[in-house]
């Protein structure tokens, strides 16, 4: 008798472990911009967002989000332990930093604060993982949508801040541009290869510094 509980109390942590989701601390994901009613919007605009590129790094408890375009790039970097922010700015010669501590990064981010997460049943397969469909309901009454992946989650969720209480790997998700134009992001490639440590450094000089 002591023998099948021991064996049932086995399969139950097996079980349980096996349902959790992986995290993953180090990783590089490429996302494709693709944007919705496109015949609605500046054509201009358009035809940059195509040219455009986004890559996701994380690495431990740091995250850094690239948005590179031919005219203008963008870096911002997070450390999930001090909640601070640094985004990087180059338009042509012009090289702009911007520092936030974490009362900053989370008034930055007001507009995703009391944000309200309806999940469905709809799915779809991105890279091979099984992503389920999340909508976020902003206070300003906009939605997004988001497909994740449960079986993984990434160390730190905040590479995008309305992201940090998913409960899993957002894969592919919506955003607006300047022009209030909602565009989607689907990931494209994901790699588990580690991660320079060199990605997360902060520009000590060469930037004009700039206040959020």
């Amino acid at each position: 008798m002591r023998y099948l509980l021991c064996l049932i109390f086995y399969c139950l942590i097996i079980s349980s472990a096996t349902s959790q989701a992986r995290v993953v601390a180090e990783c590089t994901v490429n996302y494709a911009i693709t944007v919705n009613n496109e015949n609605q919007v500046d054509k201009d605009a358009v035809a940059l967002l195509k040219q455009s590129s986004k890559v996701i790094y994380i690495k431990g408890n740091n995250s850094r989000s690239d948005l590179i375009s031919p005219s203008f790039s963008q870096s911002l970097i997070f450390n999930k332990v001090t909640g601070n922010a640094v985004i990087l700015r180059e338009i042509g010669a012009n090289k702009f930093i911007t520092k936030m501590n974490s009362l900053n990064w989370i008034k930055q981010n007001d507009k995703f604060s009391d944000m309200l997460i309806q999940y469905s049943d709809e799915r779809k397969t991105i890279l091979g993982y099984d992503c389920k469909r999340a909508t976020l309901l902003l206070k300003d009454g906009s939605t997004f949508s988001v497909f994740y992946a449960s079986t993984i989650i990434p160390s730190v969720r905040e590479f995008e801040y309305q992201f940090k209480d998913i409960p899993g790997f957002v894969l592919e998700y919506e955003a607006k541009d300047g022009y209030t134009q909602k565009i989607t992001y689907t990931a494209t490639k994901i790699s588990l290869n580690p991660v320079s440590a060199t990605k997360f450094d902060i520009p000590t000089q060469g930037y004009r510094l700039l206040n959020e």
